[in-house]
Formats: C-alpha cells, structure tokens, sequence
C-alpha cells in the first residue's frame, strides 16, 4: 500500500465508522446538485413562476447554513452523532420520496428546508468524527470523504437527466414560443436570481406533463443504503435501545493488544474523554461561550478567524463560478452557444472530482499547509490567466476545468491544517464549515447582483478579488501559526510512533 503500515493498521480498526461517514457524505452530494437541472420540471410541479421556485434554491441553501451550526449540538457523545447521521441520512431519502408530492411551491421550500438541515448536519458530524478519530492522520480520510460528496454531485444530475422535460412541461397555448428556451433557462437558473430569464413568459396554468417524480424515486432508493449502514454500525457499537444492555467492544481482543499496552488500559477512559475536556468540536454556539476564551492567546481566535475566512473565500467561489459560468460564457464578448456552453458547470464539477481523488494519495506525502498554499496561488494564477484571455473559448475550458482542480482539495486541507494547529482542543472544523457554507450562500448572491449591474465581465474580476483575499488570509493564517504556543509535546514528535501512544489511542472514540 501507498501509505505506511501504522497509517493502514488504523484505517482497517477503524474501517465501518470510516466507511460509513464516507457514504453519508454521498448521501450529502446527491442531495446537493440535483435542484439545478430538475427546477424547471418542479416549477411546472408546483405551477410557480420563476422567481417564486428559485425561493426553494434559498430555503435549502439556508437550512443547509443553520444546520452546519447545529451539526455540533449532537457531537456530546458518538450515539447523539451516529443518531444525528442516521436521522439526516433517512430524511434525505425521505425528502426525495416526497418531492414528487409537492404541488405546492412553499410545501416544496419547506420540505428542501428539512432537506437543507439534514446535509448541513451531515457535513459538520462527519468532517467532525474523520478529525476526531485520525486527528493527525485525518488529511487523507478528509479527501476521500469531500471525493464522495462530489462523485454524488456528479451522480444526481446524470440520474435526472433522462426524465427531464425537452419541451414545457404545462401545456398551453405559449407553450410553442417557450419551449425553444427551456434549456438556455435551465442552464441560467442559480439560487434567488433568475437574473435575465424574467422576460421569459412561461405558463403557469395548464396540463402538467412532467417524468421528473422517477429520477426522485430512483435517488430515494439509491440514497436508502445510507441510513441503513448507519445503523448497522449503531447496531455493531450496540446503542440501538434493544441491544445495549451490555458493554461495548469497540476492537476485538488481538486489535486491542495491538493498539495498548496492559499498562494504559486504566488510563483509557481518560485519554478519550480528553478532546471533550479540552472544549474541541462543540456547536458553534458553544464555542462562542465566554469559559472557551479563558486563557486563551489572540492567536487562538486569529486562526479560527482566518481560515474561516479562506474556506468563505474559495467554497464562495465555487457556489458563483459553477453558478454564473454559463451565464458568462453565453453573454458577449465570448458568445458561445447554449449547448456548448452548458457544458462548463459539468466540467468544473468533473474536475472537482477528479481533483479530490488525485488529492487522496497526494495529501499522504505532502502537508495540508503546503496543499492550500497551492491551491489558493493556483486560483489565482487561473482568474489572472482567465482575465487575460477574456477573448478565447478555449482556454475558458482550460481555465473551468483548472480552477476546478485546483479548488477541490480546499476545504478537507484547510481543515486538517487548522485542526493541526490547534491540536485538536479548538472548534476548528464547526467555525469552517460555518465559514464555508455562508461564502457559498453569500458570495453567489453578490456576484448574481454585480452581473445584473456591471455585465458579466465583472463575473471573472469579482473571481480575481476573492482569490486574491483568499491569498491574503492565507497568509495571515500561516503568520497567525507561527505566533502560536506550540505544545511541550512537540520537542517529541520526532517519533512517529510517539502521537500514537500519547496523543490518543487510534481507536473509535465514543
């Protein structure tokens, strides 16, 4: 194997709860880009106009958001996080089962709210539980968990696909002249801003003919796997009611002995209770109670701070560059044709994946901190290239699918990098994806008004401003680093086998 023996040995104790945090953030991919292509479909569902259904796109994006801050709320104890996992993974499931039912635009916007709240869970307890249980070896796990999110991403799409309407689906007397702009509006549609697409005059009254309820069922039985590996492993760890009567074997006899010396058996409880005492991985409103900040250096709040701000950076540039790319490319100067151009949002998700799966052996032999100094530089470097070859198609391409590349392994570095510097007693990842999920949400809307008002030129100089801060809080962030107090520990590490033995057990941490 590609990575070491001790790096191995961790991953196979450890290889359902890794396994199945894996698959609930497939379940999370799925859940997130299938609105886009399937909106037009669910506005002729539901008998919306444009802008009423492009709410939903809102709703869910800002459940999503509030969810990522209560995702902590359940990480107290492994059986309120396995719950919290099996319950979103289930309603995901539930929710696709159930759109087809939705003829009503606001029962529809609430039933995406639930959907929203149950990926933001998701995202926070399972980023959480990788850290919690690899800690200094999570790098690699984090990659392979933000790889599944975007194979999801990449699946749901193709999935609906094929049961999407080629003509208007409500019949009526326009139906005719607005049929030959269903896919220009389709690839157009980002949350809350049709931008442009308001002139379109679509019926809202009429026969309703629309295949869209199959592509919902078949996500709902592909996503069922999900919530029912979650509860295999509530049943192996013995927290489902009916089986918890006696204890809870988290290694075999042989891992054990493995892992521990007779000798640290008596100090096992405490050695797992100590990222809780530390005050690591609460809610975000824990995190912000005044006993966190006792003792506590300017530093200790500096890194938090930045490397939020990085992920608010590079995760909003991925929401409004996937979002307004076909709306740019279609526009003058570069004028491309729909069909082509409706390929871009594809290929900058293709790439994302791709980058994610190159970036799970590649973070093995180098360091987070050196992963996001290249992606943040290569960011940059591609908006300045795109800038300057605003003229040409081509490299429009090679550019999407460059910043795709060069984005996709971001937010698992950044994580890995800041749960390092804090040696995992901060609220590192709750404060990042909090970050992250409100630069997607906030940065697509400003970036949606500044199109309307300036052209879409302005789309690319908007994409080179936030790269160059995402830059500039990298590098606060690595200055914040070196100001901070290093532990005693430290004058130790020299040993691979010493965090191991010291730091914690490498077992499934309750």
């Amino acid at each position: 194997m590609w990575w070491d023996e001790r790096v191995s040995a961790r991953f196979r104790r450890n290889l359902q709860p890794t396994l199945t945090y894996w698959s609930v953030f497939f379940s999370f991919g799925l859940c997130i880009a299938f609105l886009g292509p399937t909106l037009l479909d669910l506005r002729c569902q539901t008998q919306s106009s444009l802008s009423q259904i492009t709410w939903v796109f809102f709703s869910q994006q800002f459940c999503l958001l509030l969810g990522s801050c209560l995702g902590g709320v359940f990480k107290r104890t492994l059986a309120q996080s396995l719950f919290a996992l099996f319950a979103s993974s289930l309603a995901i499931s539930l929710v696709f089962a159930i759109i087809p039912l939705c003829h009503n635009v606001v029962v529809l916007a609430v039933v995406m709210a639930v959907a929203g709240l149950a990926m933001g869970c998701i995202d926070t307890i399972s980023n959480m539980q990788l850290v919690k249980i690899y800690q200094k070896d999570s790098a690699i796990f984090l990659q392979a968990l933000h790889f599944f999110v975007g194979f999801g991403a990449l699946l749901s799409p193709l999935i609906a696909d094929p049961f999407l309407s080629d003509t208007n689906c409500i019949l009526s007397n326009s139906t005719a002249n607005a049929s030959s702009n269903l896919p220009h509006i389709r690839k157009s549609l980002v949350p809350h801003h049709p931008g442009n697409l308001s002139h379109y005059d679509l019926p809202m009254k009429g026969m309703v003919v629309t295949r869209v309820s199959y592509a919902f069922w078949i996500m709902a039985l592909i996503n069922l796997p999900v919530p029912i590996a979650v509860f295999f492993l509530l049943y192996k760890e013995r927290m489902v009611p009916c089986f918890n009567s006696s204890s809870h074997p988290l290694l075999s006899a042989d891992e054990l002995a493995m892992e521990t010396r007779p000798t640290e058996k008596d100090d096992l409880s405490t050695t797992v209770q100590r990222p809780h005492a530390a005050g690591g991985h609460d809610d975000l409103f824990s995190c912000c109670q005044s006993k966190n900040f006792r003792g506590a250096s300017y530093t200790y709040f500096a890194v938090h701070i930045t490397g939020a701000l990085v992920l608010f950076m590079t995760d909003g540039i991925v929401g409004e560059y996937s979002g307004f790319v076909y709306s740019y490319a279609v526009e003058e100067p570069l004028s491309v044709v729909h069909k082509v151009a409706g390929y871009l949002p594809s290929l900058f998700w293709a790439f994302i994946t791709l980058g994610r799966l190159i970036s799970i052996p590649v973070s093995y032999r180098m360091k987070p901190a050196t992963m996001v100094f290249i992606n943040v530089v290569g960011v940059l470097l591609t908006f300045l290239l795109l800038l300057i070859f605003s003229y040409s198609v081509v490299f429009l391409f090679v550019g999407t699918a460059s910043l795709g590349l060069f984005l996709s392994s971001t937010f698992p570095s950044m994580l890995a990098y800041t749960e390092d510097i804090l040696q995992y007693k901060g609220c590192a990842t709750t404060v990042l994806v909090t970050g992250a999920g409100i630069g997607e949400m906030v940065l697509q809307l400003l970036v949606g008004s500044i199109i309307h008002d300036q052209g879409s030129y302005s789309f690319l100089v908007c994409g080179m401003i936030f790269g160059g801060l995402a830059f500039i809080f990298y590098a606060f962030l690595l200055f914040f680093h070196r100001m901070y107090p290093k532990p005693s520990s430290d004058m130790d590490e020299a040993s691979p086998d010493k965090p191991a033995v010291m730091d914690d057990t490498g077992q499934y941490q309750r």
